[in-house]
Formats: C-alpha cells, sequence, structure tokens
C-alpha cells in the first residue's frame, strides 16, 4: 500500500492512528511518504481536504476504526458537498473474528457510503492493488469527490501474492465538448442578450478557466457574481476585476431581486441553488431570465431551475468555444457590450472605495469591530497570500469584496458547514504551497472544534498566521435565529449560544500547544503582529477581541 501511494507521488498520509493501523505506521518509517500526525480526526480530514485542494491532487487520509471515522465525518461531509478528491481509509478489526463483533469493529462502509462517491472494504491483499487504484481513479475523475476504504488488520499484514499484477489508477476524461449546436446555441442566447450576467460557482477552473471566463465577461461586459457565502467555497474570477460584482446575496428574496434585470444568465460550475434557510416558495431565478448551465456534472443541469442551454463537459473547454462563437457572431453588439464594461466598472469601483471608508471609520471604536479587524490585515496582506476563512459572521468575504485577492486559486471557504475544518485546511493549504504565506481567518466558535491542529503545525513547523476573530458567542446562530423571528431571539434573549462565562483565552490555548500568540486590541497592533507573523518560519496566532458594529 505504502509503495502504492509512493508511486502515485503522494508525499503525505495525513492520520491519527490506533491499534488498527499500526501496521501502516509501521510500514511508513522507511517510506518516502510523510506521515502527517493530527491529534483529532477532524484536523486531520481537513488539512487533507486543504492540501487535495491546493494541489488539485488526490490527498489520502487513514483514520482509526469506527470511532475514528465517527469523528471525522462532520469533515468527510465537508469534503463531499465541496468534491475534494480525498481517498479516507481506516483500518478495521481482524476478519478471522469479525463474527465475534469485537470491540471497535463496525459497519464502516455503510457508514461512510453517503458521503462519499464509492466505499468498500478490502477483504484480502490480492483485492488490494485493485481497488486501491480503483479508489485514486474514482476520486479523481470529474465529478471529483471522496471515497472510502476499509482496511482490516489481517489484510494489512498478510504476505502480498507474488503474482498479483501491478494496477495504477487512469485519468479519465469526460467529453471534452458537449456538440457545437449546442454551443452555438448557448453563444447565440448571448450575444443576443440586452442585460447578460455570470453565476460562477466554487468548482475550481484552473488558470485556463479563469483566464477564458474572464475573456468572456469582457468581451459581453457582463458583471460576475459568486454563490452565495453559504456555499461560496473557491473562487474562480479575479477578485480586482472591474467586473467582479461580489457574492449574491444571502436569501432567495434578495437573490432574485438582484438577478432581476438580467435576461440571459450563464452559470458556471455553480450548484443552483442550494439555499441555508427557507424563504418560501420564491425561485432564485426570476422567470424572465434564460439560463445557460454549463458544468462537468450532469446531475446538476436542469435540476432545480429550468435550463435553456446545458453545456456538460470540459469547463475551460467549453467557455474557450463559447468564446470563439462570439468572436464571428455577425450580430454581436460590441458597442453596447463596451458600454455595460464601462457601467459595471465604475459600479464596482465605487463599492470597494465605499466598503473600505466604512471600515476605516471604524478603527477607533474599542473593542475592535469587524471591519475595522478585516480592513488591518487587508493593508498588509502579501500578494501572494492564500486565504483560508471560517469566520461566518465577521468576515462578510470582505478581502474579495474590496479586490485585495488578485490570485483567485488562493482563497478557500468550506461547504458543508460542519465546523472545525479551517484551522486544518489552513494547515494543508500550507503543506502544498510552501513557498506562499497563509492566513487562516478563523471565527472564536469555529476553531474549538479544531483547536488540536495547532500541535501539527507547532511540531513540523509549519508557518500559518492564525487569527481568531473572537465575539465570545454563536454569532451566526443568533442571526439565524432571528432570521427565523423566533420570539425570545427577536427580543435579544439566547440559550446555548454564547461562548461565557468563563471566557477563553485562546492566545492561552495556542502556548500550551507550542504556538507562538498574541493578542491584538486595536487595528493597528493587528497589522503589525501580522506582518511579523507572514514573515515568520513558525505558525502563530493572533485573537482579536471584537465587538458589534457601530448602529
Amino acid at each position: 500500500m505504502i509503495d502504492f501511494l509512493a508511486r502515485q507521488g503522494v508525499r503525505y498520509l495525513f492520520g491519527n492512528p490506533g491499534t488498527t493501523e499500526l501496521p501502516i505506521n509501521d510500514a511508513i518509517v522507511s517510506s518516502p511518504v510523510r506521515y502527517i500526525l493530527g491529534l483529532q480526526e477532524i484536523p486531520v480530514m481537513a488539512m487533507a481536504d486543504g492540501y487535495a485542494q491546493a494541489t488539485g491532487t488526490v490527498a489520502v487520509v487513514n483514520l482509526h476504526i469506527s470511532c475514528g471515522l465517527g469523528n471525522a465525518m462532520g469533515m468527510l461531509y465537508n469534503a463531499f458537498r465541496a468534491g475534494t478528491p480525498l481517498v479516507v481509509t481506516a483500518g478495521q478489526q481482524d476478519q478471522r473474528f469479525i463474527h465475534t463483533e469485537p470491540i471497535l469493529w463496525g459497519d464502516m462502509v455503510s457508514v461512510a457510503r453517503p458521503w462519499t462517491k464509492w466505499a468498500a472494504e478490502v477483504r484480502s491483499a490480492r483485492e488490494l492493488p485493485r481497488l486501491l487504484a480503483r479508489a485514486f481513479q474514482i476520486a479523481q475523475t470529474p465529478p471529483t469527490g471522496p471515497v472510502f476504504l476499509s482496511l482490516p488488520l489481517d489484510v494489512q499484514t498478510a504476505e502480498m501474492p507474488e503474482d498479483v499484477p501491478t494496477l495504477d489508477p487512469k485519468t479519465l476524461h469526460l467529453a471534452e465538448l458537449p456538440p457545437q449546436h449546442a454551443i452555438k446555441e448557448a453563444a447565440h442566447l448571448l450575444a443576443t442578450a440586452e442585460h447578460p450576467a455570470i453565476l460562477v460557482g466554487s468548482k475550481p477552473l484552473g488558470t485556463e478557466g479563469i483566464q477564458c471566463l474572464s475573456r468572456l465577461a469582457e468581451k459581453l461586459g457582463a458583471p460576475v457574481f459568486h454563490e452565495p457565502y453559504y456555499t461560496h467555497g473557491r473562487c474562480n474570477f479575479p477578485a480586482n476585476h472591474p467586473l467582479s460584482a461580489g457574492l449574491l446575496p444571502f436569501w432567495s428574496p434578495e437573490i432574485r431581486e438582484r438577478l432581476q434585470s438580467f435576461d440571459v444568465l450563464l452559470a458556471v460550475g455553480v450548484k443552483l441553488f442550494e439555499e441555508y434557510i427557507y424563504h418560501g416558495d420564491i425561485a432564485c431565478i426570476p422567470p424572465s431570465s434564460r439560463l445557460i448551465h454549463v458544468d462537468d456534472d450532469p446531475r446538476e443541469i436542469n435540476k432545480n431551475y429550468p435550463t435553456a442551454v446545458g453545456l456538460v463537459g470540459n469547463i475551460p473547454r467549453i467557455l474557450g468555444s463559447i468564446l470563439q462563437e462570439l468572436e464571428v457572431h455577425p450580430g454581436f453588439p460590441a458597442e453596447i457590450a463596451a458600454s455595460r464594461r464601462t457601467r459595471w466598472a465604475l459600479e464596482s469601483e465605487n463599492a470597494r472605495a465605499e466598503l473600505r471608508q466604512k471600515a476605516r471609520s471604524e478603527f477607533s471604536a474599542r473593542p475592535m469591530t469587524p471591519l475595522a479587524m478585516l480592513e488591518a490585515l487587508a493593508a498588509v496582506l502579501p500578494a501572494n497570500v492564500a486565504v483560508v476563512e471560517e469566520a461566518p459572521t465577521t468576515s462578510g468575504s470582505y478581502f474579495e469584496r474590496i479586490g485585495t485577492l488578485p490570485t483567485p486559486e488562493g482563497f478557500f471557504a468550506q461547504r458543508g458547514w460542519a465546523l472545525g475544518w479551517g484551522l486544518g485546511c489552513a494547515i494543508g493549504v500550507r503543506l502544498a504551497w510552501p513557498d506562499r504565506p497563509v492566513l487562516a481567518l478563523l471565527g472564536d466558535g469555529a476553531a474549538l472544534y479544531g483547536i488540536q491542529g495547532l500541535w501539527t503545525a507547532a511540531h513540523y513547523r509549519i508557518p500559518v498566521t492564525f487569527v481568531i476573530a473572537n465575539n465570545r458567542q454563536y454569532g451566526i446562530l443568533k442571526n439565524c435565529a432571528r432570521i427565523l423571528r423566533l420570539p425570545e431571539a427577536l427580543q435579544d434573549r439566547f440559550e446555548g449560544v454564547d461562548l461565557l462565562p468563563p471566557e477563553i483565552d485562546y492566545v492561552g490555548l495556542a502556548k500550551s500547544f507550542g504556538v507562538q500568540a498574541a493578542r491584538a486590541e486595536s487595528p493597528e497592533a493587528l497589522s503589525e503582529l501580522a506582518r511579523e507573523s507572514f514573515r515568520s518560519e513558525l505558525p502563530m496566532l493572533i485573537e482579536v477581541p471584537l465587538g458589534p458594529p457601530p448602529q
């Protein structure tokens, strides 16, 4: 197994071992594959998730038997929602006495199956090469996603038969392009639209896809909207681009209102729509808007909204083909498109300037406000920074909204909403990109679910800047309770969502794990601490006590 991983170019095996995984840990001692130990399965899975998303390759995780898989299930759900290519393995009890239902045994395949593309148990050493190759192949074939293998202890310790052939996974490609008539139909709809817009999702498009999307937006003079915050996991459009229109609103009535003026919508790798709180039977997409949907997963096309043209295949190639058709379209209104470009660029520039001015006007408030914290960080972000965000109450995608993230691939946010993901993900991203500084912007409540990951950062000397936005509450739950119009919440009375007393000392907690830490009470102090941390070769945690935004 370990030799197979090395042949596939796997650099790290992320894990937390128990008795049923010891043969794997023993075999890896002399291997070029490096074991990355996490103290609990939540940060272990999140590290692998971040590493896979950053590299675009399969990451491998080894969990403990049933209870370890149970601990990891929230992070497995996140990976499933994000489509992260993971091979998740767990040890299993020896098959020779499974009929006795020994301690720790469980039907892990059935447990993992709902949140994986494929799950299986390896029953013999002879099966192992075939199933490992199958696991890698399924995980990395679009639409990508996690897979699971259960590895009984007797299989791990068995002698490999000499006549078992070596199998390596193959990268399977979808049909590169849909039929040409469908491409032409989509291009004609866009060319004749009076008010086109582009909706872009979180499915990574790569450099080629992002460039094609940018050229397409510029050709059309169309604004580009990202998914709403609660499903916005990755960036696929430069935040500093003049046609970047930010994120769509949270709720269906506001989404509908925002899109009402557009007659043609081009949806690219976006799930339409996976909402968070029910707001009645109000369709996000107006009935008057014609929808063109591009994806590599046929299941997404026409799933929730009627599609005028559905295009399934290699997304960058499809975008490039649409652009080619627009270039030769006889009725393309070039002057009108140029006018749209100018109008949207001005609107975008004004919105960014207004937001930054508002943030700076709050610099004198104590405790610091969320906007002041974010602007203090924005002022010192390195040009090549990668940002991992799990601070839903405070962040509001501020860095994107003001255009300080020029490289779209450097943004990571979770899509499944199992908390504890961000801290470990940031560690995985830094392992994937050792030459890029990494900022983990974390809510205080979210951080506590995966706080054990700090030990891994300290142990392996992984330089990540962890910023804890400490508002001493599950702020998102208070907001949601008000949206649901719960009677006590409307009177500002809550139960079970405040994190004091006692107040948690994140600086002391970080130091106990071996991570240097400090508390920033002002925007100026935060900027200086962050600047110092970005230059350091060691991890650092900065706690930022926050107050409410000014009324």
